[in-house]
């Protein structure tokens, strides 16, 4: 059933949990009808979906592989025919495999390169032929391209390549009207930062930051609601959110 609006519309990737939910929850609030995107837990898209609804929001649930082009273009086409057009994308989507470079399997990471940089590719492809005059694309890249952690190159790698085509999409969308920026997280407290790490390392990690504390999803999204509205004087910036650890 098609819930077309007058307010801005948003496509959230990733937005089935952690950041991407509270990114997706953050937006709506703000008054933005949005589309939930998911990879492969519809379930809990419908659980963003209807956390949205029940807060008076507008949102509806849809599927795709970020890096596959045929499937993005089928999700942007059934948002635009659900609400109407699209105004902000927000590409929350990645995933981060972890391991000294030595010794680093190279089918994880091509697995996660095809994610972290052909997915974000492929987004920004479709972001950059739909999104309407006065919108915002919003990438993920990540701190770690700056603090150089030990473990962490096919990771940050990948992320220092979500940086390059931020900048240049931001100047080749001259005269559109349509910023182009990415989020940098420092650590933050989800699932995917916690997997893999003993209490030592996230004791270290959370006395990082002046702040003294782990970053909270809802700190991210702050940054991601900025730049989906009145920053349209910021474009083609890497935005460190990470409490001063850098």
């Amino acid at each position: 059933m098609s819930q077309t609006t007058n307010t801005r519309v948003a496509l959230v990737t990733g937005a089935s949990g952690g950041i991407g939910r509270t990114v997706a929850e953050r937006l709506a609030a703000d008054g933005l009808a949005i589309a939930v995107h998911y990879a492969g837990n519809k379930a809990r898209a419908e659980e963003t979906v209807n956390a949205i609804m029940s807060n008076g929001g507008h949102a509806f649930a849809v599927g795709g592989d970020v890096a596959n082009e045929n499937e993005m273009q089928a999700a942007f086409d059934t948002v635009e025919a659900q609400f109407g057009g699209i105004d902000v994308v927000v590409n929350t989507a990645g995933i981060m495999l972890l391991g000294p470079l030595q010794q680093f399997d190279l089918d994880a990471l091509d697995r996660m390169h095809r994610t972290n940089i052909r997915g974000t590719f492929v987004v920004d492809q479709q972001a950059a032929r739909r999104v309407r005059a006065g919108g915002a694309i919003i990438n993920f890249s990540t701190t770690v391209t700056k603090l150089a952690i030990p473990g962490y190159a096919a990771y940050a790698a990948s992320k220092g390549a979500v940086d390059a085509i931020t900048l240049i999409l931001a100047k080749e969308l001259r005269g559109r009207d349509v910023t182009v920026n990415a989020v940098a997280p420092g650590p933050t407290a989800t699932p995917l930062y916690f997997e893999g790490k003993d209490e030592t390392t996230i004791a270290a990690a959370s006395k990082a930051a002046p702040l003294e504390r782990l970053g909270q999803p809802s700190d991210i999204a702050e940054a991601v609601s900025f730049l989906a509205g009145p920053a349209r004087w910021v474009n083609g910036q890497v935005i460190y959110v990470n409490g001063g650890v850098i």
